[in-house]
């Protein structure tokens, strides 16, 4: 028999800057982003689509020491993708590919606007 089991959890709290998983993922993220965001047109912007990140040591460094290398893997059309290592004066602490996408700003909030049962457009008066 085939036990599927699931949780919905309706109120999540965020775990905020204390968790050293959080400050890693926005790392890795800005990181990625601020070199992609050289090769933008006006009016677009990037998002973050994917994102498989290893841990690979523990640190006790503070996240200000940390150092990061991104490098740009692929472009795929819209897709961009991203290796980025972490590390502190010991070494690596984690490795990270993350994949980003070109959007245009405009269909990007409309579509957000849509989902959210709201205009997709704000109509100035």
């Amino acid at each position: 028999m085939n036990d599927t089991r699931t949780a919905v959890e309706t109120a999540l709290s965020s775990p905020g800057h204390d968790f050293p998983a959080v400050q890693l993922v926005e790392l890795v993220e800005r990181a990625a982003a601020r070199l992609m965001r050289r090769q933008l047109a006006p009016g677009q912007n990037s998002v973050a689509v994917a994102m498989n990140v290893r841990h690979v040591a523990d640190t006790d460094t503070p996240f200000a020491d940390w150092h990061v290398t991104v490098r740009l893997t692929a472009v795929r059309g819209r897709l961009h993708d991203f290796v980025v290592e972490v590390c502190d004066d010991g070494g690596p602490i984690a490795r990270a590919e993350h994949t980003r996408a070109v959007v245009v700003e405009r269909r990007l909030l409309a579509m957000a606007r849509r989902r959210a049962g709201r205009p997709a457009m704000l109509l100035q008066a």
